[in-house]
């Protein structure tokens, strides 16, 4: 059964090829898209704060704010950049004195359109019955 690129359910989610020419580059590669998504993330949008962590076992959290959770899964060379809301602990604590979730959609709600244009390189254009996913490249 094939299969496609992890991300979050629910998440705000772009989707970049890491291109490798030679596999020995494969580990400074995945470590300059981190630190590049990284940079560029806290550029957009301040209130994120380093976090290291994972949901699940393929979506690795890189950054974190009161709301929401950002990160990136890689499956082969297709990445998803994508940004959920939290679904920690401490986060649901917080959420039950003080109501957050709907802030939270509403926050990834205003950010998708500035978030899919800054880290978004190919749209998915769909799942096959097998899991698979089908993406095409953007016009430049």
């Amino acid at each position: 059964m094939g299969r496609s690129v992890s991300y979050p359910a629910g998440a705000v989610v772009a989707f970049q090829v890491l291109d490798i020419d030679d596999d020995g580059d494969w580990d400074f590669e995945l470590e300059w898209l981190r630190d590049d998504l990284v940079e560029r993330a806290r550029a957009a949008f301040p209130s994120l704060e380093p976090q290291q962590g994972w949901r699940g076992r393929e979506d690795r959290i890189l950054l974190r704010n009161a709301y929401a959770d950002f990160g990136m899964s890689i499956y082969g060379s297709l990445v998803a950049v994508w940004m959920a809301e939290r679904e920690d602990g401490r986060y649901w604590e917080n959420d039950w004195r003080h109501p957050r979730t709907g802030r939270a959609r509403r926050w990834l709600a205003q950010i998708a359109p500035r978030f899919d244009a800054l880290f978004g390189d190919y749209d998915c254009l769909g799942h096959m019955s097998n899991g698979e996913g089908v993406y095409r490249k953007r016009a430049a």
